[in-house]
């Protein structure tokens, strides 16, 4: 798409410029509800300050773009748990970690993969799904995106205390006493 390039040259030194990485650009909407979204990360990941300190300055760099002549709102944010992985530049850094990849045709009976990525070169990926190792070129990828593992779901009711080790606690008289017993004065 023509306009995000453009929007990419002008948005990206200023972006770099502070430290950070632009992982995706994509415009939205239309007319005055149009909405430009930069995604932007860093190795240690974004906080609030650094997605509030580019606003500015990326604003100011964007002014001169005629794809974006007329209102727009602009969105500075992390690509969260689950980044994007839109170039072949997105992939090594990557490798070893589980990602998804849907294709565009058809590979080892299904289009959506879910794998650890193995492998990442100038022509492609390769994905391990069940052992099985399933190559990509980028233009056979439709969409890809890293995957957060959630770790085990912890039991019902929380967990469990552990006693220690030790003499039994002795209750008072009162403690004994069932709670729904009155006493009368």
């Amino acid at each position: 798409m023509a306009d995000l390039e453009a929007v990419r040259a002008a948005a990206e030194p200023v972006i770099a410029g502070l430290g950070l990485e632009l992982v995706d650009a994509e415009i939205v909407g239309a007319g005055r509800a149009r909405t430009l979204r930069l995604t932007v990360d860093r190795p240690d990941g974004v906080d609030l300050d650094a997605l509030a300190a580019a606003s500015h300055p990326v604003l100011e760099a964007l002014d001169g773009v005629e794809a974006l002549a007329g209102p727009y709102s602009l969105e500075i944010s992390s690509p969260g748990l689950e980044r994007p992985l839109r170039r072949p530049r997105d992939f090594p850094r990557f490798v070893g970690t589980t990602i998804s990849v849907k294709s565009h045709e058809v590979v080892s009976g299904a289009r959506r993969h879910r794998g650890v990525l193995v492998e990442a070169t100038d022509d492609g990926v390769v994905l391990e799904v069940d052992g099985e190792r399933r190559p990509f070129a980028y233009d056979g990828i439709a969409s890809a995106r890293t995957v957060f593992e959630w770790g085990p779901a912890p039991k019902p009711g929380g967990p469990k205390r552990q006693k220690k080790p030790g003499k039994a606690k002795s209750r008072s008289p009162r403690e004994a006493a069932p709670l729904h017993e009155e006493r009368l004065a």
